[in-house]
């Protein structure tokens, strides 16, 4: 068993993925993990200073406990956004500090704040004076050619003198001039051991490991060392690989529960039938159900069958019950 305390609760953690981890994803989540700790897609900030924006915000009671990750470089506008998330009751707020891509770029947000501390301590501050929510940052071990040890230790410790309360690093440093976000994922080398090296430095501060994460194993593994672990693209490719995943991290001794591909739907047909009677469609929902089935004969079929009628206009929860039935007989 993973030691497990006040100081270190959220030993995993669902990475925020733009267009994957929407609300329906995470209450999908939580039919398998009800302790890792889940974020929104990351959301600018300047977006909340809308009306319309304030939709962005909304999430399901049961996503609980649940991160606004935020993306932004203005202080007063952040410490609206964080306001907000107090407001509206959320866990926590984390600051992307990681994302390479030209969007962030062009709104002098994600990774290129790597290169502009003061403001993100600015931003801090002001977000403090707002709320006493948890403010964490997820962040790259370097940009471009900035990108040494020396580099990251000192954004790190100066961002934990500014009173962050937990870095995710991202073990790659982002490249970005020449590489797109999707080969930002894959192509910088992965760097344990720098991230491992400022662990060991300051065991004071809490350092939650991102990056080449594919497995269980792996996050016990990785937990031997840090504070905590994030996944992403794993999770969201096969989310019954970590099926008991909160009794093999948080509680050994705790009775596994025999969670199945229908099971899991069985368990967001509440949600659903209520996402459809507030004119939503089914495929918001049903289209993170494919990765569900993996491996089994009529897998393919299934999914094929999922698609074809969720996203047909008049798609109703029978097709849920429908997909149920086939997985119940399958023994899945």
């Amino acid at each position: 068993m993973i030691a497990n305390s006040p100081k270190d609760k959220y030993q995993l953690s669902v990475a925020p993925m733009l267009d994957y981890t929407d609300r329906h994803f995470r209450v999908l989540m939580r039919q398998i993990t009800k302790k890792a700790l889940v974020y929104t897609e990351m959301i600018v900030a300047q977006a909340l200073e809308h009306k319309t924006g304030k939709k962005l915000l909304n999430f399901d009671e049961v996503e609980h406990p649940i991160s606004l990750q935020l993306g932004g470089d203005d202080p007063k506008i952040m410490a609206n956004a964080a306001y907000l998330a107090d407001i509206w009751g959320y866990d926590e707020i984390n600051i992307n500090l990681g994302c390479p891509s030209p969007r962030a770029r062009s709104g002098n947000f994600g990774a290129c704040l790597m290169t502009n501390r003061d403001q993100v301590s600015k931003c801090i501050e002001a977000i403090k004076k707002q709320t006493e929510l948890p403010i964490t940052i997820k962040t790259r071990t370097g940009i471009d050619h900035l990108d040494s040890e020396e580099f990251l230790k000192d954004f790190i410790y100066s961002l934990a003198n500014d009173g962050v309360d937990r870095f995710i690093i991202h073990a790659r440093k982002a490249w970005l001039k020449g590489l797109n976000p999707k080969q930002n994922r894959t192509i910088p080398p992965l760097e344990y051991d720098k991230v491992e090296r400022i662990k060991a430095l300051r065991p004071d501060l809490k350092i939650e490991l991102n990056g080449g994460i594919k497995s269980p194993e792996d996050c016990i593994k990785a937990l031997q060392k840090f504070d905590g672990v994030m996944v992403g693209r794993a999770i969201y490719d096969n989310p019954l690989l970590w099926k008991n995943i909160d009794e093999k991290i948080f509680d050994e001794n705790a009775q596994q529960t025999d969670i199945k591909a229908s099971t899991v739907i069985k368990g967001l047909i509440p949600y659903t039938e209520k996402h459809l009677s507030e004119n939503g469609k089914l495929w918001d929902i049903a289209k993170h159900l494919l990765n569900l089935v993996h491996g089994i004969p009529g897998a393919r079929n299934w999914r094929r069958k999922l698609s074809q009628r969720g996203q047909t206009a008049k798609a109703s929860i029978q097709i849920l019950e429908d997909a149920i039935k086939i997985l119940e007989d399958s023994g899945m």
